[in-house]
């Protein structure tokens, strides 16, 4: 760690980042839970963050119980740790920058000491939109093994963190499995496997979930989503919904709290949740256990008084310098999108917003990874920081594991295009790229830069699949004699030009992207 005043301080050579491209894949070994990757990082993922965090421990050895590991702490202290030079090195950024967005808590790096072979990200207004991908069993389907394929193709085709949503089988085997074998943070929903050391939903304790949100902690996970905010009040006001609750922890909580007739014990409880939290640098998701289940129900008075209750509980969060991203729906009509991300910003005090979607329609079962990726651009757009992704199984049934490559790739779509609408460094260099790979007819480059650079590949062979075609000027939609773009070069040739400028601009701008 450096302090500020000490200046920046670059990364070793050889703490190369993840390369940007699919090129770059990660390769999970399922029986040994183990992480390879193409790129050199020190020895690998799993070696990362050792140095890092063993020299922390060390520091606050005497700490007497009262130990701050978390990110937001060492950086309202005036210090750019190890993180936050990588971060800012992957976002292209100053890691001042970085160190004053978390200190502000407006951007979160979720790193859980535990978790040493993460390969730190941010979360954050500032820095690039990020996806997240939602894995896990339930109790009728799926296993560790499926779960580990689940996870290597949400990494590989680029989400940015992973949760376990397991709510079947051996929860803590399973999560185990995941936290070794990801990159990327790992996040859980822990009332899931507190629900399943109980008999029924009312026999859930304060105490249990303690337990649970602590034996997490210790395994390395880096967020955890916390029900919090919603109260006994809030009950009778969904009573309106056309789809009532429709968050699992929500409706949890509802029963609990309707069955006991007492405040929601997480609410009344997260001083005692905080001093885990920052012990371990666990970062809190506060789930928005009321989100609107359809279009009808958005931005209806139950949901905005939760989304108020969570704005509480970020400040009492950051009392404790712990992280907080706030979670948010869900199924918003296109015109309602902006007020979501307006209102978040207000009451919540521009903590990251994370969302689910928003699906903008609810006609589209089976490809609610679309109507949820229009929506999810929207809201980056606009402010988000986080998507987390919908797949085609939505509302459907469990999603296997080309579910999520498909979930991923719309969602690695709805970022992108965030990124680029709000101008972020060196977001459209590759868009760029790819379309100078175009006009020059470099077919195997336009392939390389796409985010599914084998299903590129195998629309265009589909139909002219000899090697030949990778150089013609041409493809089967135009033929040889209407592509607009080779009847452009050989206006520019009558006209005595060549493309010579464009073939040396998209040679540097290849340099760029692939270096970045």
């Amino acid at each position: 760690m450096v302090s500020v005043s000490e200046g920046e301080t670059a990364l070793p050579a050889e703490h190369k980042l993840r390369h940007p491209l699919p090129g770059a894949i990660i390769q999970i070994r399922i029986d040994e839970w183990l992480v390879a990757s193409t790129c050199e990082i020190f020895g690998g993922f799993m070696a990362l963050r050792d140095i890092w965090v063993e020299a922390r421990i060390k520091e606050t050895a005497n700490a007497n119980g009262s130990r701050n590991m978390s990110q937001m702490h060492l950086a309202r202290q005036g210090v750019i740790t190890e993180e936050m030079q990588y971060v800012a090195k992957r976002e292209k950024l100053e890691p001042e920058l970085i160190r004053s967005e978390v200190a502000r808590g407006r951007c979160i790096i979720p790193a859980n000491i535990h978790h040493k072979n993460l390969e730190p990200m941010a979360i954050g207004i500032a820095t690039k939109c990020k996806i997240n991908a939602n894995i896990g069993n339930s109790a009728t389907s799926s296993n560790i093994d499926e779960e580990l394929m689940k996870l290597h193709h949400a990494v590989h085709y680029g989400a940015d963190t992973v949760m376990d949503l397991s709510t079947g089988g051996d929860i803590p085997e399973i999560r185990k499995a995941i936290i070794q074998a990801s990159p990327v943070p790992v996040g859980t929903v822990p009332v899931y496997e507190a629900i399943s050391r109980v008999r029924r939903p009312e026999d859930l304790t304060i105490g249990l979930m303690l337990e649970v949100i602590e034996e997490q902690a210790e395994q390395g996970v880096d967020y955890m989503t916390i029900h919090a905010g919603v109260l006994r009040e809030h009950v009778p006001l969904v009573r309106k919904r056309i789809t009532g609750i429709v968050s699992r922890g929500g409706s949890l909580m509802a029963h609990w709290m309707e069955h006991h007739k007492k405040q929601n014990f997480l609410y009344e409880n997260i001083e005692e949740i905080c001093k885990i939290f920052k012990k371990h640098d666990v970062s809190f998701s506060f789930g928005d256990g009321l989100r609107p289940g359809c279009i009808a129900d958005a931005s209806d008075e139950a949901q905005f008084a939760e989304l108020k209750v969570l704005g509480e509980l970020t400040t009492k969060a950051w009392e404790h310098d712990v992280q907080v991203m706030i979670e948010g729906p869900g199924h918003v009509p296109m015109d309602k999108i902006k007020e979501q991300v307006d209102k978040e910003m207000e009451w919540c005090h521009e903590a990251p917003f994370y969302t689910l979607g928003p699906l903008v329609i609810d006609i589209a079962p089976g490809y609610d990874h679309i109507t949820s990726a229009i929506g999810a651009a929207m809201i980056g757009w606009h402010g988000a920081s986080m998507l987390c992704y919908v797949t085609p199984k939505e509302h459907l049934g469990l999603p296997n594991a080309e579910d999520v490559k498909q979930g991923v790739i719309a969602y690695k779509i709805a970022a992108h295009a965030a990124d680029v609408a709000r101008h972020r460094p060196g977001a459209r260099d590759r868009d760029d790229a790819l379309s100078y790979a175009r006009f020059l007819f470099d077919w195997n480059k336009q392939f390389e830069l796409s985010l599914d650079p084998p299903t590129a590949k195998a629309m265009h062979d589909e139909n002219l699949p000899d090697d030949f075609y990778k150089e013609a000027k041409f493809c089967s939609m135009c033929g040889p004699k209407f592509c607009s773009m080779n009847i452009t070069q050989m206006a520019d040739a009558e006209g005595g030009h060549d493309q010579a400028e464009r073939k040396q601009k998209f040679v540097e701008l290849l340099a760029k992207v692939q270096g970045a």
